[in-house]
């Protein structure tokens, strides 16, 4: 990109969408075979779909925020192009499904009328740079991390550095000591830190998911908050030299990290560094065009003597109370709380896309955020505000209480579209809803489960206190869907994000009964305070096996067992070629 004006930036992106219409039609008449062609649709974030002659668009949003505008504009592409749904993803991403490819450069063009994209939204590039969604107004920050977030993402777009690296690479920017972005199992993370009045922060490398997980390393305790991208453009250098460019399945940047060492790594990366400050590289935006990262102009005026409690006398209305328990907290700024909306599985439609960007804008800041938890969240909501906030949420179908607890699971779309899913993961996640929905106890509550419909880790499920993902199996010579059960992920007691351990493949039909043995064995044997992690270290992986071997591989399969879940048609192992790994 020449230089970082909004003129050359809208020059670029709408040349780039026409050249990608042109690619198109040439593949559509012949002129490019489907690999030619795989490499131009994916660096614009379009995947193919198990389904024939329909993709998948997945839009960036840097830092996880939109504006009401915007979101009106995903809501009418939702609408207008995605059969009126659109999909949260586990990176602050909306994605689209079933497009036919004539429609998808009109589609780039009208998300770029709102300055969103779709470049290097997938591919061997720089991800989605996300961000922890209520940096800015959150009471236990640091510092707002999400002008960092949007400046770094917004300087390497469209550069030739990052435009066909080894394999993907994805950054994250926490703003407090809880990591709730997940900084530690991303290949670049970036922690808010102060040090003697300097703001900067704490970097890690060489995290990442996938069918085999690795813990990031920290590489700098503190780094100038002005470095940033001088950081991340020196470990990318390296990336491009050394990462796998023959094996995509070791060529992230944790096979580097693992192969090499990590004091390997860091010395090529100290080297790059000191290059790029001597004799210059990347430059750190001063701004980014409007709209490209969503800010907040003119913030509410914080009023005085409304601070937000949940101590008050209950109401008359118990369905309020709940959600006002599990949905709402104080915000930093006094009299405003964050509401955090829990969107089923990160599946809306157009009509709740409209609706909420309407809430944003009547009773909030004008913002709507996203989260790693598939969730929408809204900030400066007048605590006076909340009853109207919460009836205007019950009438587009969105006031459900239990925000990021047990009962809202997070997981990936899984053969509902991609080719690599091996099990319906979202059908499963229905099903577990619908039975935890009811539960009381505050301790089981507060847990998390992740699903995938394959190991490739788009639902995150190493981090979930209870994580599944997707296998298949044969039984008396038929096929039948399963689910690998894991253990004790999620943050430690620092807010890292640790790996659950895996305990045992079962029927995908029988996840409902292992996960209720688990929990009434947790409810029965649990200590003081004692979390899930530690719990299930205090008994270990082999008790765990013993619980559920029975469901393992049963004597005698009922007629259901060889159907996935939502299905009533024996369950067929299919996969395609692999392309949407998030």
């Amino acid at each position: 990109m020449a230089d970082l004006t909004a003129a050359v930036y809208d020059e670029t992106v709408r040349a780039d969408i026409e050249d990608f219409r042109r690619n198109a039609v040439d593949y559509t008449d012949g002129k490019l075979t489907a690999d030619e062609f795989r490499a131009v649709r994916l660096r614009r974030g379009v995947y193919s779909q198990r389904q024939a002659d329909v993709h998948m668009i997945r839009t960036k949003v840097p830092a996880g925020m939109v504006t009401v505008g915007q979101m009106r504009r995903l809501a009418a592409i939702a609408d207008e192009f995605g059969g009126g749904r659109a999909h949260l993803t586990t990176r602050q991403n909306v994605q689209y499904h079933f497009i036919p490819l004539p429609q998808v450069a009109d589609l780039l063009h009208r998300l770029a009328d709102v300055r969103l994209t779709t470049r290097e939204a997938c591919y061997n590039t720089v991800r989605n740079v996300t961000c922890c969604p209520i940096a800015g107004i959150d009471r236990h920050e640091v510092f707002n991390v999400r002008p960092h977030a949007q400046r770094l993402a917004f300087a390497f777009l469209h550069k030739e550095l990052t435009d066909s690296m080894p394999r993907k690479f994805k950054i994250a920017f926490a703003a407090c000591e809880h990591d709730c972005i997940g900084t530690s199992i991303n290949d670049l993370g970036y922690r808010a830190v102060i040090r003697d009045g300097q703001r900067g922060f704490r970097v890690t490398v060489g995290g990442g998911l996938g069918p085999l997980p690795n813990e990031s390393r920290v590489l700098v305790e503190f780094l100038p908050e002005d470095r940033i991208v001088n950081m991340a453009e020196a470990i990318i250098r390296v990336f491009n030299q050394y990462g796998n460019r023959k094996n995509k399945n070791k060529a992230r940047l944790k096979f580097v990290l693992r192969e090499r060492g990590f004091d390997w790594l860091k010395e090529q990366i100290e080297a790059n560094y000191a290059d790029i400050l001597t004799n210059g590289g990347i430059a750190m935006p001063d701004e980014v065009p409007e709209g490209f990262g969503a800010f907040m102009e003119n913030p509410p005026i914080p009023a005085t003597g409304e601070l937000l409690t949940v101590l008050e006398p209950k109401t008359a209305d118990p369905e309020f109370d709940r959600w006002l328990e599990s949905n709402v907290e104080e915000q930093k700024q006094d009299g405003y709380a964050i509401v955090t909306v829990r969107v089923n599985q990160g599946n809306f439609n157009g009509e709740q896309m409209r609706g909420l960007a309407d809430i944003a804008e009547r009773a909030g800041d004008g913002m709507v955020r996203f989260s790693m938890t598939q969730n929408v969240i809204l900030g400066y909501i007048s605590v006076r505000n909340l009853r109207r906030v919460f009836a205007a949420l019950k009438l587009i179908g969105l006031s459900g209480s239990g925000a990021d607890e047990v009962m809202d699971v997070v997981n990936c779309p899984g053969a509902y579209s991609c080719n690599l899913a091996l099990t319906k993961s979202m059908n499963l996640g229905d099903a577990l809803a619908e039975v935890l929905d009811n539960e009381t106890d505050p301790r089981i509550r507060a847990l998390a489960i992740h699903i995938s419909g394959c190991p490739n880790s788009c639902g995150q499920h190493w981090t979930g206190d209870l994580g599944f993902y997707g296998n298949a199996r044969k039984i008396n010579g038929r096929e039948v869907p399963y689910y690998q059960m894991l253990l004790g992920g999620g943050p430690d007691q620092d807010g890292v994000l640790r790996f659950g351990y895996a305990i045992q493949s079962i029927p995908a039909r029988s996840v409902p009964i292992a996960i209720e043995r688990v929990f009434a064995h947790f409810k029965d044997t649990r200590q003081d305070n004692e979390e899930f992690r530690a719990y299930v270290l205090r008994f270990k992986v082999e008790f765990f096996r013993a619980m559920i071997v029975d469901l393992a591989k049963p004597l005698e399969l009922a007629a259901e067992m060889y159907q996935d879940w939502g299905d009533d048609v024996s369950y067929s192992l299919q996969l395609g070629r692999g392309e949407c790994a998030s």
